[in-house]
């Protein structure tokens, strides 16, 4: 196994848009798959938007080598118009859902600073410090790839800004 530090993959952007109507945006999973630069979304199980730590909202997602499943993503991080995150476990029909250890404990976050009333810094993060050091390898061989992915997404969040 390669040690690693866990640094998070980190992809900043500015959009034009107020940090109030990105951030509803972001709490918002119904609106999840407009933003998903891996293309892995497929939509939310119910209509309920985040509204603090503890929420739990489940996606259902779509990979080649696991098919069809669901992600139960638990929010762990929430401060209104400037920072918003969620840990996803394992759900239904999701290969490692019952395996001991599934929850790998990584946390996607975005964090909105605010540049005057109509301009935002957006950065996205992908947090791997509390994945298995196995898990953490993974990450850190596939940066680039995450890196892509997550430019993706936040171009897809300024184009859905720049449409409202």
């Amino acid at each position: 196994m390669t040690s690693t530090t866990g640094e998070p993959v980190v992809v900043s952007r500015s959009i034009g848009a107020p940090a109030g109507d990105i951030f509803r945006i972001l709490a918002d999973p119904r609106r999840h798959p407009d933003l998903d630069g891996s293309g892995m979304l497929r939509g939310g199980v119910c209509d309920a938007v985040i509204s603090g730590v503890g929420d739990v909202f489940v996606m259902r997602m779509h990979y080649e080598p696991y098919g069809d499943y669901e992600m139960n993503n638990h929010v762990v991080e929430y401060e209104p118009d400037r920072r918003i995150g969620w840990e996803p476990r394992p759900g239904r029909r999701h290969p490692d859902a019952t395996a001991p250890g599934a929850a790998w404990g990584h946390r996607w976050i975005f964090d909105l600073l605010p540049h005057g009333a109509e301009e935002t810094m957006v950065t996205e993060i992908f947090d791997g410090s509390r994945m298995p050091e196995d898990k953490r390898a993974e990450v850190d061989r596939g940066r680039s790839y995450w890196q892509k992915q997550m430019g993706s997404t936040l171009e897809r969040l300024a184009e859905l800004c720049a449409a409202r």
